[in-house]
């Protein structure tokens, strides 16, 4: 995935409200970003981190500047644009880069299941073997060396692990992927320190036969695809 616009680099000076972000732009004036993550975004907005971004040509946006790299100070980068995992993780299935997905004919986004009104980020089929119902999860989170997910209590996230168990008891498979958007983790695992529960459900999901991946991005400024 190549950015386009091209990115543009500024120092940050704090997030707030979750969709906004202060920055001093190249120039040395300061503007307002916005930024496209509703989570804690923990340890990727730290003051004066790098901050990569877009411009929008479009003249009724009221924040044209959108945030989607930060560059830390110890040198890695995070990728905290979430729209972004599904559609790497699409880009990596039609490369062929996941293995255990390959060899499927078609491939929908964003389709209703579940018992809990839910939408499977990638559906796959082609009619000759069981669907494989894809859920992606946006890693970013790195403490002490080691990544984690979630980097705060999702109880969305658990719902999500419920409803693949189901898939997996239907027959069908159920695959979790861990898109891992921070160039500085190299194993990601259940942050069952700060929720517990998810943690307590992936463990219950892995036992009922829900796959879980985890594919890791290569990231800069000019581009990012997952290895």
């Amino acid at each position: 995935m190549i950015f386009d616009p091209p990115l543009h680099k500024a120092t940050l000076i704090k997030r707030y409200k979750r969709f906004l972000a202060d920055v001093i732009l190249a120039d040395g004036t300061q503007a307002t970003i916005h930024v496209a993550n509703t989570g804690a975004m923990t340890g990727c907005a730290q003051p004066g981190d790098s901050v990569w971004y877009w411009a929008s040509n479009n003249p009724k946006r009221k924040y044209p500047f959108s945030w989607e790299l930060t560059e830390t100070k110890a040198g890695h980068f995070i990728c905290v644009n979430t729209i972004r995992a599904n559609a790497l993780v699409e880009e990596a299935i039609n490369n062929c880069v996941i293995k255990e997905l390959e060899g499927y004919s078609s491939l929908t986004r964003e389709v209703k299941y579940g018992e809990e009104n839910s939408k499977i980020d990638i559906l796959l089929s082609d009619g000759e073997r069981p669907d494989a119902y894809v859920e992606v999860k946006s890693a970013t989170l790195l403490q002490d060396g080691q990544g984690f997910f979630p980097d705060t209590v999702t109880t969305r996230g658990q719902k999500h692990l419920r409803e693949l168990i189901s898939v997996a008891q239907s027959g069908n498979r159920a695959v979790l992927v861990f898109a891992v958007l921070h160039t500085g983790m190299s194993d990601v695992q259940a942050a069952a320190h700060i929720d517990p529960q998810y943690a307590k459900i992936l463990n219950e999901a892995i036992a009922q036969g829900v796959e879980v991946l985890r594919y890791f991005a290569q990231i800069n400024p000019q581009s990012i695809v997952l290895k």
